[in-house]
């Protein structure tokens, strides 16, 4: 298979090519070299890519639906706006990478690194994030419903305005993020580290806070309403009505 005149194949060497809306349908790049390469608006609907090097690639508006990014290195790549329904970043290297407004609709990022990714916006709906680190991502706006976090690492990260309405938080990590007005109606996050982190007009009506760590957090304005608080730790928590817990 050839496009623009490039052999596409396993181990292929196309660094800095330009593949700018080119059709690369069901391209088998396992391992190749795509790093600084342009893909914008490319076609990569079921392209094989695990273990690729995309470092500093132009994926801005990409569709990539079902693609294998397995262990792929993606690295400050552009992937705004890109469709990535139902892709596989399973233990992919996506740290400061951009993704703001991606379409990542059931999307599986296991084990995957997004430390300081921009995922503002983005459509996370279902998505796996499971033993993923993020810490300091920016998940400002992103819709997070129904999305597995369970074991992630979410330290430092931006959550505000994210919904999060029926996910499951469990054992998270999400020591001083920045939470402020999220939406976590229903959430499963028995054992959630919420230490010292910003929950100030946040929405935790039904949540199962269980066991959860909250010393420090600041939950002023939040709404607690029927949420389970059975073993949750508040030493210092600045309550909604702002009071200090004791």
């Amino acid at each position: 298979m050839k496009v623009n005149g490039y052999k596409i194949e396993p181990g292929a060497n196309l660094k800095e090519v330009n593949f700018e809306g080119a059709n690369l349908y069901k391209a088998k790049l396992t391992s190749a070299n795509l790093s600084n390469t342009n893909l914008v608006k490319a076609k990569l609907i079921k392209a094989r890519l695990s273990e690729a090097n995309l470092k500093g690639a132009n994926l801005f508006e990409a569709d990539l639906e079902r693609a294998n990014l397995t262990s792929a290195i993606l690295e400050g790549v552009d992937l705004r706006g890109a469709n990535l329904t139902l892709a596989s970043f399973r233990n992919a290297y996506l740290v400061e990478a951009n993704l703001s407004g991606a379409n990542l609709f059931t999307t599986s990022l296991f084990q995957a690194n997004l430390s300081n990714a921009n995922l503002s916006n983005a459509n996370l709906l279902g998505a796996d994030f499971q033993e993923s680190i993020c810490v300091g991502t920016n998940l400002r706006g992103a819709n997070l419903w129904h999305a597995n976090l369970l074991w992630v690492n979410l330290q430092g990260a931006i959550l505000q305005y994210a919904l999060l309405s029926g996910a499951n938080l469990q054992a998270t990590g999400l020591t001083e993020a920045n939470c402020a007005e999220a939406d976590f109606t229903g959430a499963h996050m028995p054992g959630v580290r919420l230490n010292s982190t910003n929950l100030s007009n946040a929405d935790l009506s039904d949540a199962d806070l269980s066991d959860a760590d909250l010393s420090g957090a600041n939950l002023k304005g939040a709404n607690l309403s029927n949420a389970n608080l059975k073993g949750a730790n508040l030493t210092g928590a600045t309550m909604p009505d702002g009071t200090i817990h004791d």
